[in-house]
């Protein structure tokens, strides 16, 4: 079967649409690419060069040997901070959500507003009742105050529940039947099938946790114990002008999260379209 004429023109505006808005995203992270890999002067320069010439690693070098600037330290902190923060958000998000999505009580749908609502809440407000609280548990200025804080928010029940709510509700009858307690029916059952839903979820933390600028700069004082973003903060303070440093600093901090997406790319797209989430 032959496709009409106009179809193909349709698709092919279509592609080429797609490829434009593709560039418009992509080109920032090339040039950044580019740019860690220009000298001090290239980087400097007014006038935009997509080549370096000549390319050098002079930036990484010098951003990762700095004594001022402990990079490394800053990326274990960031790596540590941002998986245990992804864990702790699936061990509470996945039991609120599997009891909200599939258990009968009363109270859940008011429990479940409370829930979305606290989705309307600015981080902002937050801050300084978080900190009072972690400063009581003398968490101030370590790696736990990034990591708990934010651990139980309300978009991870809320993502979860859309999705167990598409769970077929015969399986947990042919399991109740099999003599499986509603226990071992999360686990055994509800949690293999929503591991795309978990991989999306643990992703999406990570990701906020990994790029969080705000709340370590308040809570993390000694420069061992910086995050990246707010370790690199204070490093674009000082280097305002190396834009060499700086894109090669932004280059380091990009890698994981790009390198966790192509890894878990498939688990996400099929768990963001089962969640009711897609546009």
């Amino acid at each position: 079967m032959t496709v009409p004429s106009t179809l193909r023109v349709r698709r092919s505006l279509l592609h080429l649409v797609l490829a434009v808005v593709a560039a418009l995203y992509i080109s920032p992270l090339v040039y950044m690419l580019v740019t860690s890999f220009k000298t001090r002067e290239a980087a400097g320069s007014t006038e935009p060069q997509w080549i370096p010439d000549p390319a050098t690693v002079a930036g990484y070098q010098e951003i990762l040997n700095s004594p001022d600037s402990p990079i490394l330290t800053w990326f274990a902190n960031s790596l540590i901070a941002a998986t245990g923060h992804a864990v702790l958000v699936l061990l509470t998000a996945a039991p609120a959500a599997y009891a909200l999505a599939r258990l009968r009580f009363r109270g859940r749908t008011a429990i479940f507003t409370v829930v979305v609502a606290t989705l309307f809440i600015p981080p902002v407000v937050l801050l300084i009742p978080n900190f009072l609280i972690v400063n009581e548990l003398a968490w101030v200025d370590s790696l736990p105050a990034v990591i708990v804080p934010a651990a139980a928010g309300g978009f991870g029940v809320f993502f979860l529940r859309q999705f167990f709510l598409t769970l077929p509700g015969e399986l947990e009858e042919a399991a109740e039947l099999d003599g499986c307690n509603r226990w071992q029916i999360f686990t055994t059952i509800a949690l293999p099938l929503a591991r795309p839903a978990l991989v999306t979820l643990f992703l999406l933390s990570f990701l906020t946790n990994w790029n969080d600028f705000l709340w370590p700069i308040y809570v993390l004082l000694s420069p061992d114990a910086l995050t990246l973003p707010a370790g690199l903060g204070n490093f674009q303070s000082a280097n305002t002008i190396r834009y060499d440093l700086l894109m090669a600093g932004a280059v380091i901090a990009s890698l994981p999260v790009i390198l966790l997406y192509l890894v878990a790319q498939r688990w996400v797209i099929e768990g963001i379209s089962r969640s009711g989430l897609k546009g």
